[in-house]
């Protein structure tokens, strides 16, 4: 089963000179692309395991892979190193994380038609044997249907108020939110915020 950190084969290559250089820090790669354009860009997203990862983490990661990348030289032309996290609106890349974001709402992309369509939007449903799950509607029912992982080409989750609620009660939860350094809302007796 194949994943979608590394799509190109020169991604593929880059992937394998930085993946044990994230991992050996304790990270791990979510994707990496090589985007053209007048200066290419080297696009890496990393994490910790257990999710998330701190602006101190990226500083360590690229100083590391840049050294690295200097040293391999893998890329010809003249690049930026951009070294990133995934974001709340995250790309899904291995198969574990629509485990993980299972009941968030994604968008999902196929190489190959499926039923008419390659796009599909809905509530990840988990996974089963090989395939990912998800609820979408169709004809006005919600329907889940299983997509092959292999056949995937891009998917990524869909910005939503319960995405990003979720995704404060992480950081919350982690510590990594101190609510003193945060003016109290006050509420006035017709029920709006003051400002």
């Amino acid at each position: 089963m194949n994943d979608l950190i590394a799509k190109t084969a020169i991604d593929r290559r880059l992937a394998e000179i930085v993946r044990p250089v994230i991992e050996g820090m304790g990270y791990q790669l979510v994707r990496l692309r090589l985007m053209g354009g007048k200066t290419k860009t080297l696009q890496i997203m990393a994490e910790r395991p257990d999710g998330g990862i701190e602006i101190e983490d990226l500083t360590q990661i690229n100083t590391a892979l840049g050294a690295v990348l200097d040293v391999e030289d893998p890329i010809t032309d003249n690049y930026t190193l951009e070294v990133s996290s995934p974001g709340i609106d995250r790309p899904l890349t291995r198969f574990k994380d629509f485990e993980a974001w299972e009941g968030y709402e994604a968008k999902i992309e196929t190489d190959e038609l499926i039923d008419g369509r390659r796009r599909f939007r809905g509530i990840l449903a988990g996974t089963e044997g090989d395939e990912i799950l998800i609820e979408i509607e169709d004809k006005g029912e919600k329907v889940t249907i299983g997509l092959g992982f292999d056949l995937l080409a891009d998917a990524k989750l869909f910005l939503t108020d319960e995405l990003i609620a979720e995704m404060l009660r992480q950081r919350k939860d982690s510590g990594d939110i101190d609510e003193t350094q945060f003016d109290e809302i006050e509420t006035q007796e017709d029920g709006s915020e003051e400002d």
